[in-house]
């Protein structure tokens, strides 16, 4: 198993790297500040704490894309770059919620740290509600949309939903709904399943999913699902009933959550996350900016499932980290 710097990139949440078929990582996640977006590209996994962050769209300053930029995601589909991202019309709370939505932009040229990016617009759900932490994946030639989403008739943040796509931004089949926040380690703080990822094992497609407050709370839980079962049918998915990534005291890893796949150079597979490393949070965790990106290798147990182990410690000494 490979060793990584820890964190790999500070101040870096919601984490997305993309390995693609030129050999290199791209990084993309939300910056504290909420304003932008912007990617890193490498040879290396390792290399992408170095390399320069680009920036390919800013925010309006003003109108529904203007507020709070979250967790976008960058995907290589039908032969252009796509990037999924969430942003409110303002920083407001209306009934205990922020006012997102999901948006695309789109890249048609080779590059996407020097190509043209274009608006899309909102991606369209049945739902008009707030939704966010949308990612895409193909799965025996269809494409798939799933992201997570309020529904006022569901007690809790967001559910996590699947539709099949017809274009990179526009839906082709109604949604379906697969998970809600319903066990204990789920509604801690804030009744939530969101962030969701997918990867493929053997005969299985699992989901990573992110449950409760943004704070020590924050944990990864997981859908599975027989490989040739039909996706859309919600029976097909298998929710475990505890987290398979949490909080490690010991370690001083608090709340790793929000992550993504990718592999390493020797073709490892690789958990992206991000976590803190203390829990003495002033005001709202969304605006402590110290949820920094890490990145380890893991392995696949006996029976198909993976085996994430435990958020690893700081690679620097405790006397040397910021106190707060």
């Amino acid at each position: 198993m490979s060793n990584y710097p820890n964190p790999l990139i500070e101040q870096r949440a919601d984490p997305h790297i993309w390995l693609h078929s030129d050999g290199h990582y791209y990084f993309i996640a939300s910056v504290p500040e909420y304003d932008r977006l912007e990617i890193r590209r490498s040879p290396t996994l390792a290399g992408l704490a170095q390399a320069p962050a680009i920036v390919v769209w800013h925010k309006p300053d003003t109108g529904p894309m203007s507020a709070l930029i979250w967790a976008p995601e960058l995907h290589f589909i039908d032969g252009q770059w796509v990037i999924y991202y969430a942003a409110a019309p303002s920083q407001e709370i209306v009934d205990g919620l922020f006012q997102h939505r999901m948006y695309a932009l789109v890249c048609e040229d080779p590059d996407p740290l020097s190509g043209t990016w274009q608006e899309k617009g909102r991606i369209q759900t049945p739902i008009d509600s707030f939704s966010l932490d949308a990612t895409h994946f193909e799965h025996q030639g269809k494409s798939y949309y799933l992201w997570a989403q309020k529904d006022p008739e569901i007690r809790g943040n967001s559910n996590l939903y699947l539709a099949e796509m017809e274009t990179p931004w526009t839906l082709k089949s109604p949604p379906v709904m697969l998970s809600k926040p319903e066990l204990d380690w789920e509604i801690i703080g804030f009744w939530v399943n969101e962030g969701p990822a997918v990867i493929k094992h053997g005969d299985k497609i699992f989901i990573t999913y992110s449950a409760s407050a943004t704070d020590e709370n924050y944990c990864i839980g997981l859908l599975s699902a027989d490989i040739n079962s039909n996706l859309m049918d919600p029976a097909s998915w298998h929710k475990s009933r505890r987290p398979v990534f949490s909080t490690q005291t010991q370690n001083r890893q608090f709340g790793p959550g929000h992550n993504s796949f990718t592999r390493n150079e020797q073709g490892e597979d690789v958990l992206v996350y991000h976590a803190r490393n203390y829990t003495e949070i002033e005001g709202d965790p969304l605006y402590d900016p110290n949820r920094h990106t890490r990145i380890k290798t893991f392995r696949w147990d006996e029976n198909g499932m993976p085996d994430f182990g435990e958020p690893a410690a700081d690679n620097r000494p405790l006397t040397l980290q910021k106190q707060h």
